[in-house]
């Protein structure tokens, strides 16, 4: 067999399949190597949910964030070493906001280490027929050894929806809530194609933007595999054309279409992965090794009329992919994730505020040390008269006049006004400075103004504080 590449100046591939039957409706350089990029994510996913199906780990089975996992690059969670987090809480990180730490605690978890759980995942991708994978990661960032096919992405699909129906529900999340920050699922078909119930984006430079997308109508259910598309956009665009040329099959022209066979009888070609780092990150499209933006939750919605039969729950004829994307999708509650053991009911509310609470306060923190670093301030930790703890700026903006001494404690090149055991007020707030009173002299006597200055800074009520990473 002869080595190719696709023919096409920029290369992609696209395969429609489906579900149950595993017929190929259509199938586009469907068997030409590619690097899966975050679509590896749906493969940890199998080996982990097999492992809990056959009984040898929970989902409730408390794993750690090692070094390595914590040294994953974005996107990820970002938890230090040593946090604990459940099997069922990593795989809806991992599937919605494609945190790699989350696949390597995963993998770790499982398989006892990084490579011992890629031998898993190709053991596995063996079993399946999957014959054009190898995988050395458990989450997809960049390896050149990292390869598969659209061909071999359906294959796991189908895989996935027949021995994994009870788990399926990691594959279609809308959204997930840690604390205050909400992540929506990268797969824009969620709740804006009709029918649409999974399944996993991905993204690295060399692969281009890719899409394993599923949808279900009139129970029929299709699976789509985009490769190497030029955006997020582009990607679920195509896909989205697919999925409604394969339900439209009743069509006059159906006949005219050559039998493609079944997915697992296509036949792999020889030939080494498109590398597309130059067309999808060269210099005007400079993008990180990784999936997709962190947090990237916002939603462009149109004034198009056709988007009012989206909400309604119908399908309007002229809605084009376009306005299906543009508008926002179907409202749904984001699934809360936490760190630590499982928890249930009021623990798991008071665990989500207490998240959202923590990000607020190392969120405001941040935000007033940067200013005070911009203005030359300093930041001070104080608490109200109701007890809750806050972080003062203390800045001086003027000139002190002549002859008198800045106002401002905090500033760090300013004089004491107190004899040197006195103790200064605690920075409550930032008051303006007041001015000497008329009948006072601005300097003190002579025998004053000699006595040396107090060795050291000025104590406050607390130290200074740094923002939290």
């Amino acid at each position: 067999m002869t080595s190719a590449t696709p023919a096409r100046a920029h290369a992609e591939a696209s395969l429609l399949v489906e579900a149950d039957s595993g017929k190929v409706l259509e199938a586009e350089n469907a068997t030409f190597p590619w690097h899966p990029a975050s679509l590896t994510k749906v493969m940890t996913a199998y080996v982990t949910l097999k492992a809990v199906k056959d009984g040898k780990i929970t989902l409730d089975t408390l794993i750690t964030v090692s070094p390595r996992a914590a040294a994953e690059k974005p996107s990820k969670m970002g938890f230090p070493p040593g946090t604990q987090v459940t099997v069922d809480n990593a795989l809806k990180m991992m599937m919605v906001k494609s945190a790699n730490d989350m696949a390597v605690v995963l993998a770790e978890g499982v398989g006892g280490s990084v490579d011992g759980f890629s031998a898993m995942m190709n053991q596995t991708a063996a079993r399946l027929g999957m014959t054009q994978t190898t995988y050395v990661n458990p989450n997809g960032l960049p390896d050149d050894r990292q390869v598969t096919s659209a061909r071999d992405l359906a294959i796991l699909a189908r895989a996935f929806i027949r021995d994994l129906p009870e788990y399926e529900y990691f594959v279609h999340i809308p959204a997930i809530r840690y604390g205050r920050r909400v992540t929506q699922n990268y797969n824009k078909l969620i709740g804006r194609f009709p029918g649409a119930d999974g399944m996993k984006t991905g993204f690295i430079c060399a692969s281009g933007f890719n899409l394993m997308a599923t949808a279900t109508q009139n129970g029929r259910r299709l699976i789509a595999v985009v490769l190497g598309a030029s955006s997020s956009q582009m990607r679920s665009i195509k896909a989205i054309k697919l999925l409604e040329r394969g339900f439209a099959g009743n069509n006059n022209l159906t006949w005219l279409r050559p039998a493609l066979g079944t997915v697992d009888n296509l036949a792999p070609i020889a030939a080494a992965p498109p590398d597309l780092r130059d067309d999808v990150c060269g210099p005007r499209r400079k993008r990180p090794a990784s999936d997709e933006p962190e947090d990237d939750i916002a939603s462009v919605v149109t004034n198009n009329p056709a988007l009012s039969f989206f909400a309604d729950g119908l399908k309007a004829p002229t809605l084009r992919p376009e306005d299906m994307l543009a508008a926002a999708p179907t409202p749904a509650e984001p699934v809360i994730v936490y760190t630590g053991p499982t928890k249930r009911g009021a623990d798991l509310i008071a665990t989500a505020a207490a998240d959202a609470a923590a990000q607020e306060a190392a969120a405001e923190n941040y935000r007033k040390s940067r200013a005070a670093k911009r203005r030359g301030g300093k930041t001070h930790a104080s608490t109200d008269s109701k007890g809750n703890k806050r972080t003062t700026v203390t800045i001086d903006t003027r000139k002190p006049a002549a002859g008198t001494k800045s106002a401002d404690a905090g500033d760090a090149k300013s004089k004491p006004t107190s004899k040197p055991n006195a103790k200064p007020a605690a920075h409550a707030s930032i008051k303006p400075a007041e001015k000497p009173s008329a009948h006072k002299p601005a300097a003190k006597s002579a025998a004053a103004a000699t006595k040396p200055a107090p060795k050291g800074k000025p104590k406050h009520a607390s130290s200074e504080t740094k923002p939290k990473n």
